[in-house]
């Protein structure tokens, strides 16, 4: 009886700690730059299993100092082009990507760019209920602690662009030689182009199938305007 009150304690000790410090980080990061993520650290830990030099490329950016608009416009317009409406889940899409599920057709990414910078920023990537669960919490706080503008800031400088690549500046400066804000619209929708897998399609050497991956998300910023 004595060790289950413990671990009652335990657990509840535990849990109470969770949630008090994933809070504060939350609201730490609403002001200071996110120097460093767990997949930069998972992907710098790879590289040395493998014997290879670190390569980890990553140089915060403001946005009103050194984010190109067209960047920002570009990544919704590619992958959640609801992001200015929803509260950071994006309903009709995970709808239809369960449907697609159900039906055995090929399966359609529903996470939003809130989703997409919580695991970032707090978490590994993977799956599971434990993770997902995870994914919502972290997603409604920064939701509501954040705003959409600070959200998209820390996607666009910490989401992976490249091998050891990070953010926009630093694949502004590895892909295209310029800093973030010289960036041209064409460049900022080959990146967005991208990041459905960045570790296999590259914006310093296209290949056709980006190129016109390229030519539709310029269509789709065409067709928002803006954000």
């Amino acid at each position: 009886m004595t060790i289950l009150k413990q671990l009652r304690t335990f657990l509840r000790w535990a849990v109470g700690v969770f949630f008090v410090s994933s809070i504060l980080a939350v609201v730490v990061y609403k002001w200071l730059p996110v120097p460093v993520t767990p997949l930069m650290l998972i992907r710098c830990c790879q590289q040395m299993a493998r014997g290879e030099k670190i390569r980890l490329k990553h140089h915060w950016v403001s946005m009103e100092d050194g984010m190109p608009p067209d960047l920002a416009l570009a990544v919704v317009a590619s992958e959640d082009q609801r992001f200015m409406t929803h509260h950071g889940f994006d309903f009709e899409a995970i709808s239809m990507a369960w449907d697609e599920r159900v039906d055995g057709k090929r399966r359609r990414g529903a996470s939003t760019i809130s989703q997409q910078t919580a695991k970032n920023v707090f978490l590994w990537p993977g799956g599971g209920c434990f993770r997902k669960g995870l994914e919502v919490y972290f997603t409604i706080l920064i939701e509501l602690v954040w705003g959409k503008e600070r959200i998209l800031e820390v996607y666009l400088n910490s989401i992976e662009m490249g091998d050891g690549i990070y953010g926009a500046d630093a694949v502004a400066w590895q892909h295209f030689g310029r800093e973030a804000k010289r960036l041209t619209r064409a460049n900022c929708a080959l990146i967005a182009a991208t990041l459905p897998n960045p570790l296999k399609f590259s914006s310093k050497n296209p290949s056709r199938y980006m190129l016109k991956r390229q030519t539709k998300i310029l269509r789709e910023m065409r067709n928002l305007g803006s954000i």
